[in-house]
This record gives C-alpha cells, structure tokens and sequence, in this order.
C-alpha cells in the first residue's frame, strides 16, 4: 500500500501554492485537480490586474498554468480527477504504532492513503441562471467587484443582490461607475441597517427593489445622451429615454395602468421613481442592457447598462467532506484561529472554502502558503 505525505485537493491558488512549498520541501505531494476545470475560477476569468508581479496584467488561466508549472518544477504530482469522499483509515489497516492516515476516494473509484490532507476546493458563485449569463461572464458579467469594477470606470453599473455583500459591492462600485442600481427581488434587504442607510445616502447609487433580472444582452450599440423622453401608450406600455439610458416598461396583460410610483421601503433613490441615470456607451460583444420583472405587479421591461455584478452568495465546494471536519451552517470549513487547522488533527483547508470575507487569489495564495506549513509542521510531528 502505497501512503502519501501529502495530498492537496484542489488546484486554485490555494492548492498550487501549497503544492510549490510542499515540493520545494521535498514532501512530494499529490495535487488531485478537478476533472473538468483544474485552476479554480481563475481559468474562467480574462485579464488579471491585481494580482501582484504582473504591471500589464495576466490572463486567469496564464496564472494558472504558471502556478501549475512551477508546483510540478518541485515535483508534485497531478490527478485530474474528483475526490467523492474523504474518511480515516480504520486503525487494523494501518498497522500498530503507525500514524492515522486519511482516505480520498476518487470517482474513478481509486483510493489515496495519506498521512495529511489540503483541502483547497474553494467555493462557486450562485448564478442568477438567466439566458445570457454565461455568455457575458467575463465581458459584462461579472461576481467580483474588487476584480472588475475598475474596468467599468464612468459606465452604469447593475448589481443583483440584497445582503451585506451585495450592498459593500455596490458602493465599492460607486467609486467607478457613472451610476450604480441595486436590484433586489424583495422589498426589504438581508442587510444590516447601516449598509441599507448608507447605500441610500449615495446620489450614484440607487435601489431597485422587488425587482429580478430575467436575461442579459449585449452587442453593440450607439447612445446618444438626450434629455428625458416617453413613447408609447396605455395599451402597449411606456419607453423611457432617461439621458440615453432607456427604460421600457411593459403593461403585464389584463392590468388597465402602468405605474411609475415609488417602490415601498426603497428610499428616495428609487430608478422607477423618476431618477435620470447618465449614459455610457457599451463595448462590442458587452454586456448592453438586462430584462427585468417586477415580482409585486408584473411589470416587465428592459434597463441599459454595461455591467451586471452577480452578489447573490457563495456555495463552498466541501459536501464531499462529509462530517469529517467541522463546517458551518453555509458549508464552509472551520479552522482554528488564523491557522489553517481543521477540527480533525491531519486535516488542513485553506482558500475560499474557508475564507467568505475576502475571496481573492492573493489571499488564497497565501493561505495555501500557511496550510503547507501548518502540514509540515504536522508531519515532522509524526513517528
């Protein structure tokens, strides 16, 4: 039986990380990937700006290939597969006055003995799942402001989404943006109270609420800036041309009159209510405006913009854990203080399937760097 020192699972920047300093370290460890996308969210990303080292900027799966490269520079080893469950290995198979070691079971249904694990699976954003989206992700459509907002500079910017996160990125957003509107499906937020005031106190930003996005568009399109006009009737719904930002409201069927009254709970910055938001002209193959549905009244229309930020929550990727390692109400991995240790003595996670708070590949790096050296020290503790 063949045991491993290490075995990282994951192959963001997290796991690559932990896989350069595992290698250099002469631990020889097993990276398994991912069988369908090894790299993490990076490899879906375009241009990274942020990422320090890199002035003109990297592409996603560059950086990924490089981090990869290097890991395997130092030896590591690579299986492009998932790993459907981890487990201890019962004490009789182990032998006596061995150390306890950790079973991955691969959906090839091969099996990977190992005296410590990484767990670096990171998590997924939850997608509006709307005709459009994944065509735009990346030219539009995006679910990281910090990683985007700069690229959408004096344009108007859309935000989907009603908690804390949704509203920090909204007013991040704010910074860049010629305007900034929050959608939310409800008519009251998730977020605390003082994020609420604080968004309604921003004259860029505005709310938008019992409102969905039900498609994004794109292409290509010239906009002109105009004072505002309105077209069309009673009968077949009203246009908006708000300075070049247009709004088309539409008459759900069998309803006699189309309001434009202010939306409960959202303050003065209401876009219905009649606020006049700048213009911005689109790129090709960009994101150009979405559909959107009142859920109160059915009213349906359209709203230009040239990007949609998606800040509806997180899903970490560590149901295959089980109940091995403590995990909190949403899914992610518990560790103890600023460590990277599990509940479980062997077991190490690091990246976003931790980390709900700051979610960026250098801080995920790092954090693979702290998992490698917390496995290391735990390994030299063993007999």
């Amino acid at each position: 039986m063949t045991v491993h020192n290490v075995c990282i699972i994951g192959s963001g920047p997290a796991g690559y990380t932990a896989a350069i300093y595992l290698g250099r370290a002469g631990l020889h460890p097993v990276v398994v990937t991912g069988a369908l996308a090894p790299g993490g969210q990076l490899v879906n990303t375009t241009e990274v700006e942020n990422y320090p080292g890199f002035p003109e900027g990297i592409l996603g799966p560059d950086l990924m290939d490089a981090m990869r490269a290097q890991a395997e520079r130092f030896g590591a080893e690579f299986i492009p597969e998932d790993v459907t469950s981890v487990e201890s290995v019962p004490s009789g198979e182990t032998g006596e006055g061995s150390s306890p070691l950790t079973r991955l079971t691969l959906d090839s249904g091969d099996v990977l003995d190992t005296r410590a694990v990484i767990v670096a699976t990171g998590s997924s954003y939850r997608k509006l799942d709307v005709p459009g989206e994944e065509e735009y992700s990346g030219h539009g459509v995006s679910y990281c402001a910090t990683c985007d907002g700069f690229f959408f500079k004096d344009k108007p910017i859309v935000v989907v989404g009603g908690g804390d996160s949704a509203f920090e990125e909204a007013l991040y957003l704010t910074r860049f943006g010629s305007s900034v509107t929050l959608i939310h499906r409800r008519d009251e937020f998730r977020a605390s109270a003082i994020m609420v005031e604080r968004a309604r106190a921003n004259d860029k930003l505005t709310l938008l609420t019992n409102t969905v996005v039900t498609a994004i568009h794109g292409g290509t399109a010239d906009t002109e800036t105009s004072a505002p006009t309105a077209t069309g009737s009673a009968a077949s719904g009203l246009k908006l041309d708000l300075g070049g930002r247009t709004i088309s409201l539409n008459k759900p069927q069998g309803q006699q009159s189309l309001s434009l009254g202010p939306t409960p709970n959202t303050g003065a910055n209401n876009l219905l209510g009649g606020i006049s938001l700048p213009a911005a002209a689109p790129a090709a193959g960009n994101v150009m405006s979405i559909d959107i549905r009142n859920t109160a009244t059915g009213t349906t229309g359209t709203l230009d913009t040239s990007a949609v930020f998606v800040a509806i929550g997180h899903s970490p990727a560590t149901a295959f854990l089980g109940d091995i390692v403590e995990k909190d109400a949403d899914g992610y991995v518990i560790v103890d203080g600023a460590s990277t240790r599990t509940s479980r003595p062997g077991i190490f996670a690091a990246g976003d399937c931790v980390d709900r708070v700051y979610r960026q590949a250098i801080s995920a790096a790092g954090m693979g760097c702290r998992a490698a050296l917390d496995a290391q020290e735990y390994l030299s503790t063993l007999a």
